[in-house]
């Protein structure tokens, strides 16, 4: 639970704040100029704050939606993200937020109207071709959403423009919300998703696997769309019968009519990144496993990528349509 609450003095009566001081009445308030003072503080403990997070609450003035990074979307013409929130609930190893940010405080931005101006801004500037706006690139879309109450207001908005579609990706078993309104047509719940014998060791915090299943199927039943997210592929011992248990077990009760999409993609990091994040688990083994350095990216090497990619889409194929599978591969 969340005991300490920094806020900017502007949002202190915002109706996000007021929504938050409801679900967290427990909590100390603090007020501060910037969110910034705290969150880009250097040489913050990462992996001490992430035992007990802060969470600060802020104004974003700038930069609400930016294009998807290269190999990160699915097929539209046009695919944009936005964050709502920095950090994650979670705790997941492998996450690349531990190494893009020198805090584990949680960074709220109170304003949500303006993230949806400017994606109306951007859809009435591409009117003539489909777009796709991702939620959940810099934080989990659902996992916080009892406190942040943010999946009713986006939800609200693109139900407003059926034209452009929302992919909320998420961990999370939180998705009370989604069952009290009917299903949306443009909006995809994505589960992210790792075989159990890996999920356990590391997805710390995360609902369990099996959790995440019962949640997507009982959406599904209630008519949302679900994507499949299997990023990054896990190497270990075993690793293809344990996915091929884990996507099987998926489409057990699930079809795919069910099924808006499936993607996959392999573990990567730039180097820099890649070293703040070993730094946090000087003896762990899961970073012991040799990875390859190749113009600045960190992996298992195409060697190992390819065999992975191969075995999913071999897997995936005996139960969706080719034309909703797809490989992501962030440069």
């Amino acid at each position: 639970m969340i005991e300490t609450i920094y806020f900017e003095e502007e949002v202190f009566d915002h109706p996000t704040s007021l929504h938050v001081r409801k679900a967290l009445p427990r909590a100390d308030w603090f007020p501060i100029r910037s969110y910034q003072e705290l969150f880009n503080k250097r040489h913050q403990n990462f992996r001490l704050q992430k035992k007990q997070p802060e969470l600060i609450l802020a104004k974003k003035n700038s930069n609400f939606v930016l294009p998807i990074p290269a190999g990160f979307g699915m097929d539209t013409s046009r695919n944009f993200y936005f964050s709502h929130m920095y950090n994650c609930l979670y705790d997941c190893k492998y996450c690349f937020l531990q190494g893009m940010y020198n805090s584990a405080n949680f960074v709220l931005f109170v304003n949500y109207d303006d993230f949806f101006h400017s994606i109306s801004v951007i859809k009435n500037e591409n009117h003539d071709a489909s777009a796709t706006f991702f939620s959940g690139y810099d934080c989990d879309s659902l996992a916080f959403d009892k406190i942040s109450g943010f999946a009713d207001h986006a939800l609200d908005f693109f139900y407003q423009h059926p034209d452009i579609n929302l992919e909320l990706r998420t961990k999370s078993v939180a998705v009370g919300a989604l069952f009290k309104r009917e299903a949306i047509s443009n909006c995809i719940i994505a589960f992210s998703l790792s075989p159990h014998e890996i999920s356990k060791v590391l997805d710390f915090k995360a609902p369990s696997v099996a959790r995440r299943l019962n949640a997507l199927k009982n959406l599904a039943r209630h008519g949302w769309k679900i994507g499949l997210r299997f990023d990054p592929l896990i190497y270990f011992k075993g690793w293809e019968d344990q996915y091929s248990t884990l996507i099987a077990n998926i489409m057990l009760d699930l079809f795919d009519e069910n099924i808006h999409s499936v993607s996959f993609g392999p573990l990567r990091f730039p180097k820099k990144m890649y070293k703040k994040i070993v730094s946090h688990y000087p003896n762990d083994q899961f970073y012991a496993f040799p990875l390859e350095e190749k113009n600045g990216t960190v992996s298992y090497g195409s060697h190992l990528e390819i065999e992975m990619r191969c075995f999913l889409e071999r897997e995936l194929a005996k139960y969706v349509s080719e034309e909703k599978i797809f490989q992501c591969v962030l440069h």
